[in-house]
């Protein structure tokens, strides 16, 4: 089906899900979210055995759109939990998704963007790109990826990452088990297809079977940690920091905290 926001092109075993808003570094809108989940589905029921994500352009993914950032500010209660909710499914939908997925990650992967490069099964990155969840720096809580950076990296170096929001290099989330391989941008596609076509050389339904008991170690756990990540993105809006950390943001300045 035809989309907007990004374009999936299907080949051999092989489908390219590519985030396609250049112009935007790729941003997240409430219409690439709804148009990811689509695409999934397409995905997990189309004859691909194999899914690749990569972004157009110079970026992966720079995280909320600005528009959207500026809805946030204004929105009330319920709607907060119900894009809260919504986001969290999205990463639930990726991080269990039955067929093997490689993130081609080919610039800059930033808050929610960071969360899509290192939910996948494999990510691979050039070695110019930029990961890093910096919420904290807007007055917001990186809690969604949360749930999933603990149970990917441990408690101590996603403390590192969360708190002080700061920029790794892809070299750095490598040796943090981030990144699988770093790969040189005119290899990256060509090596992502390479993976997954050794992945698409397995049994279907071992490879089904291997995610799902994977996940089944802990998916209660998970659903428990994804309701509080919920709650707590949604409640964090309506503090005065969010709002000061918006406005700043947008207004490119240096934010006024509320205790500071």
């Amino acid at each position: 089906m035809p989309y907007a926001t990004l374009t999936v092109e299907t080949d051999d075993s092989t489908a390219v899900l590519t985030l396609n808003r250049p112009e935007k570094r790729n941003a997240i809108s409430t219409a690439m979210t709804n148009e990811f989940a689509a695409a999934l589905a397409e995905i997990a029921a189309g004859p691909a055995r194999v899914m690749i994500l990569t972004g157009a352009g110079k970026a992966f993914c720079a995280g909320m759109d600005l528009e959207g950032l500026r809805e946030l500010a204004e929105q009330t209660p319920e709607r907060n939990y119900e894009d809260s909710r919504r986001m969290a499914a999205l990463f639930h939908r990726l991080y269990s998704f039955p067929k093997p997925t490689i993130a081609a990650v080919n610039g800059h992967a930033l808050a929610g963007g960071c969360g899509l490069a290192t939910l996948c099964d494999f990510t691979l990155a050039v070695p110019g790109a930029k990961f890093g969840y910096t919420e904290a720096r807007i007055g917001f809580v990186p809690a969604l990826v949360s749930v999933f950076l603990t149970r990917q990296i441990g408690e101590k170096q996603a403390r590192d990452l969360l708190l002080t929001a700061r920029l790794v290099s892809a070299e750095e989330v490598a040796k943090m088990g981030l990144v699988n391989e770093v790969v040189e941008p005119e290899r990256l596609l060509a090596r992502a297809r390479e993976l997954a076509q050794t992945l698409a050389a397995n049994s279907p339904e071992s490879l089904l079977a291997t995610k799902r008991l994977l996940l089944d170690f802990g998916e209660a756990e998970l659903e428990r940690q994804l309701s509080l990540a919920v709650d707590a993105n949604a409640r964090i809006r309506q503090t005065p920091d969010f709002r000061e950390g918006i406005s700043s943001f947008l207004e490119k300045r240096p934010p006024r905290w509320s205790k500071s």
